[in-house]
């Protein structure tokens, strides 16, 4: 089969996909680039990110299913494993900026606590040893 096989309607909602999908993904480099902070940089990326990885999947879906006849629901994984990686790639980013903020000693008051302050890290060499309470 060729192009022509899919209607033009359906070729339309597929350019609009894929144009929104290059919106959310410039949004998301913009973003980046523009946002001052790792953790004020962190999620709306990723947000964006994602959102242009389910336009550009359902499109995909949209296009070979009109194309072949039948149903391709395989671009569907790429939406299932994004939405499970990319909040835990997250939250693992951050744990880790969290943990390397907390170790410098020019930034404790704009952090916030730990939840258990007696599994703390070390302190940095030359800190003092926090109190044992």
């Amino acid at each position: 089969m060729s192009v022509d096989a899919v209607p033009l309607w359906a070729q339309i909602l597929v350019g609009c996909l894929l144009l929104l999908s290059a919106a959310l993904t410039l949004a998301a480099a913009w973003g980046v680039l523009r946002l001052d902070d790792f953790f004020k940089r962190l999620h709306p990326p990723a947000l964006a990110l994602v959102g242009g990885a389910w336009c550009v999947a359902l499109a995909s879906m949209l296009f070979f299913s009109l194309h072949d006849g039948q149903l391709q629901l395989r671009s569907w994984l790429i939406v299932i494993v994004l939405s499970v990686t990319v909040p835990v790639t997250t939250v693992i980013l951050s744990r880790a900026a969290l943990f390397r903020e907390r170790r410098k000693p020019s930034s404790g008051a704009n952090l916030p606590p730990p939840l258990h302050p007696a599994q703390a890290a070390e302190p940095p060499d030359g800190a003092p040893p926090p109190d044992a309470r």
